[in-house]
């Protein structure tokens, strides 16, 4: 495909203050995919997620797993439960996405071309 001048568009930097590991997040799929400006939001709202989630990581390593409880028992850490359910989150943002998987698109090229194949074969045996 013939790309015309005015049809390439630079992918968008990183938005401001994200952290490493997000920033990495972001020019992986804006390299890799075209996304609309409503795409883009809920691309930064997932790599914000990724540093809350970098943030608590942080402060879980450096705390114990185990904490007293209201009552005096002990309980997992409230960030064990906080950082499942935001990785979940960052999940389903992604997800939302829809991004392409480019080794997929080969297979599912590859399948058609095979079921193609197939479909002449039976019409060609069919017709002798």
């Amino acid at each position: 495909m013939e790309v015309l001048e005015g049809d390439f568009h630079p992918a968008p930097e990183p938005p401001a203050g994200l952290g490493e590991q997000a920033a990495q997040l972001w020019r992986d799929i804006v390299d890799a995919q075209e996304l609309r400006s409503d795409e883009l939001r809920v691309l930064e709202d997932a790599c914000r997620e990724v540093d809350l989630i970098e943030r608590m990581h942080a402060e879980l390593h450096a705390a114990p797993l185990v904490v007293r409880g209201s009552m005096g028992q002990d309980v997992a850490n409230p960030l064990v439960q906080e950082l499942r359910q935001h990785r979940a989150l960052v999940a389903r943002l992604l997800a939302s996405l829809k991004l392409q998987d480019d080794d997929q698109e080969e297979r599912d090229a590859l399948a058609r071309q095979q079921q193609a194949r197939r479909a002449a074969g039976v019409r060609w045996r069919g017709s002798a």
